[in-house]
């Protein structure tokens, strides 16, 4: 059974900078994608990040050339690194994992920006 543990959520001030990190135990087939999702009070869940086994990056528009996507096949983690925060950007952070029959999510990890 595969599960991801999230670390590196908290409050910061705006313009600050936090770091997601994500890893994933069990069985995972290698071609994979993994993404970090948000959710803000009375929103919708949404893609923040994406990035396939292969490298592949695939951002949303609202934080382009502000937060960076990357990965460590060997230990299965992926990382959000997150610039120029704003408060907008507060939200539940979700890591997720794509694979062939396979979907999981993680806890999620609370990012509170302060204005």
């Amino acid at each position: 059974q595969v599960q991801l543990v999230e670390s590196g959520g908290g409050l910061v001030q705006a313009g600050g900078s936090l770091r997601l990190s994500c890893t994933a135990s069990g069985s995972i087939f290698r071609l994979n994608v993994m993404g970090w999702y948000r959710q803000a009070p009375g929103k919708q869940r949404e893609l923040v990040a994406a990035i396939t086994s292969a490298g592949n990056t695939n951002y949303a528009d609202s934080v382009k050339g502000r937060f960076t996507i990357s990965r460590d096949n060997a230990k299965n983690a992926v990382y959000l690194q997150m610039n120029s925060l704003k408060s907008e950007d507060t939200a539940v952070y979700y890591c997720n994992i794509k694979a062939i029959y396979l979907e999981v999510w993680g806890q999620g990890t609370l990012v509170t920006v302060s204005s």
